[in-house]
């Protein structure tokens, strides 16, 4: 009977125990999504000034060769984002590249996808993205961004219905009686 007893309280301590490292680490990852709401909220501005510095820096890297990784990467962004240059067209005749080529014209990324005979000259500026792809890259971002935050929001919000709900039936099955055995005819179901 004592053996008994002892079985059973140490399978309730394991339990337990089992139930309490569970709720640390629920609290750990509601604390980490909170975490990531905040921060990406107050860094949400940021990202303009960190895109600008970096787009900086790539366009005047440039040299319109495939196996560059930074000129494919601006190639992409301005098929993509149907844009060209920084602020707009004309912030590629700042470029080392521009100045290189000396064929006053930009990259054929910067071509608008209905004209057919771009070949990228200033000389047709009509054919050209006007707008910039800086702005267009911190838009995209800080979309990207608040789809984080609000996934994070709807993560923990789960997470506390969850641990709510728990509570409520953890404490109302403290109220319940022990296990009741069903007799039927004199014989156990």
């Amino acid at each position: 009977m004592g053996q008994c007893g002892i079985t059973s309280s140490k399978t309730v301590l394991v339990f337990l125990n089992l139930i309490f490292w569970f709720v640390i680490i629920l609290l750990l990852v509601f604390v980490t999504e909170v975490v990531v709401v905040v921060l990406g909220y107050v860094y949400r501005a940021k990202v303009e000034n960190e895109v600008d510095r970096s787009i900086q820096k790539v366009y005047k890297t440039y040299n319109g060769t495939n196996p560059d990784a930074a000129s494919r990467a601006i190639d992409y962004v301005q098929r993509q984002l149907h844009c060209c240059g920084i602020h707009n067209y004309s912030d590629w005749e700042n470029t080392d590249w521009f100045k290189e080529t000396k064929n006053q014209s930009v990259p054929l990324s910067c071509c608008k996808e209905t004209a057919s005979s771009c070949n990228g000259s200033l000389a047709h500026p009509a054919d050209l993205y006007a707008e910039g792809c800086e702005a267009l890259v911190v838009k995209k971002l800080q979309e990207i961004m608040m789809h984080v935050i609000w996934a994070a929001l709807a993560f923990a919000a789960i997470q506390l219905l969850g641990m709510l709900c728990a509570s409520i039936v953890l404490c109302r099955r403290s109220r319940d009686p022990a296990y009741e055995l069903l007799i039927t005819g004199g014989t156990y179901a």
